[in-house]
């Protein structure tokens, strides 16, 4: 019994996040105007508003399809033990790029151009950071997890997969050098990296 409640109560608080497709532009419109905000705000140190961006943005994020795609093939030949612990370390390191990245705001501000469908099941949401003399282009990619549950799989920021890259630097680090040292390697704090 309480099992089935548990199960219901994640469900829901899951199922209370999700994007519909329909929801992708104006709700991660919001969402971008309420980092924006929370980065002008001089009042906030800098692990306040860390903590409370995550919490606008973390939902929408599938971080098990990225760390998946993230290996290829090496995936499939992982134990379940494994994968739960690259989820784990992957997700940690995406999360603080993304956070680390945040330090570069200097008063830029974001327009969502709009969606692009390229398939069935995909949905682009093209954005661009408008600065005082350059614009950058930030593509968010949503795939249909499951029913009109739409979830981030990838970002391309100035044309270049975030997940591609890292595939292609995962897949350079394993040639000579085994998945535990890549485990070791994802586990190391970039402050504390050599």
């Amino acid at each position: 019994m309480i099992k089935k409640l548990i199960l219901t109560l994640l469900l829901l608080i899951s199922y209370s996040f999700a994007l519909t497709k329909d929801e992708i532009k104006p709700k991660m419109s919001t969402k971008i105007d309420k980092v924006l905000l929370i980065l002008k705000n001089n009042q906030l140190q800098k692990d306040q508003k860390k903590e409370k961006i995550l919490s606008i943005m973390n939902s929408i994020f599938d971080y098990s399809l990225m760390s998946r795609l993230s290996l290829g093939r090496m995936w499939s030949t992982l134990q379940d033990e494994q994968k739960e612990k690259f989820i784990k370390l992957f997700t940690n390191k995406l999360r603080t790029s993304y956070l680390d990245k945040l330090d570069l705001y200097t008063d830029q501000f974001v327009e969502v151009l709009g969606t692009e469908e390229p398939k069935n099941n995909r949905v682009i949401l093209k954005t661009q950071i408008v600065g005082k003399e350059d614009k950058y282009s930030i593509d968010y990619k949503f795939y249909r997890k499951n029913d009109d549950n739409w979830l981030i799989y990838d970002v391309n920021l100035l044309g270049v997969s975030i997940i591609q890259t890292y595939r292609q630097q995962f897949a350079g680090f394993l040639k000579d050098k085994s998945f535990e040292d890549l485990m070791v390697n994802l586990s190391i704090e970039p402050t504390n990296a050599k």
